[in-house]
């Protein structure tokens, strides 16, 4: 009788686990639904950022207007415009290659082109 209630017990755990272990599943067409994404920032080395306003400055790059504060995980306005990072500064700055960038106040703003948030302000 005892080995019927444990073996009862048993299975009872098992089907209990299976079902909390089904919930924390998201059913499939949930899973296409969604869409992560993240920021991250990298820290800009005194080196690397030299390199990138040497470029900034050398290239005159124009300063975009924005009138929002341009802080780190915010998006920014679908008017700025953002230019590719070049192979200049992202062989000295290789976090940098995957974003988009753009001079504000005289700051170089790297973004997430994806999302649109800034990810970096180098000063």
């Amino acid at each position: 009788m005892k080995r019927i209630w444990i073996a009862g017990l048993a299975a009872a755990g098992v089907i209990a686990a299976t079902n909390v272990m089904a919930q924390d599943e998201a059913p499939p067409d949930a899973m296409q639904k969604t869409t992560k994404t993240t920021t991250t920032t990298w820290t800009v080395q005194p080196e690397q950022r030299t390199v990138i306003h040497d470029y900034v400055a050398k290239e005159k790059v124009r300063p975009e207007v924005v009138k929002e504060e341009v802080v780190i995980g915010a998006p920014v306005p679908r008017e700025v415009d953002l230019q590719p990072v070049p192979e200049e500064i992202y062989t000295k700055v290789p976090e940098a290659r995957r974003y988009e960038y753009f001079d504000w106040k005289g700051r170089v703003v790297f973004v997430d082109p994806d999302s649109r948030k800034v990810v970096q302000i180098v000063d």
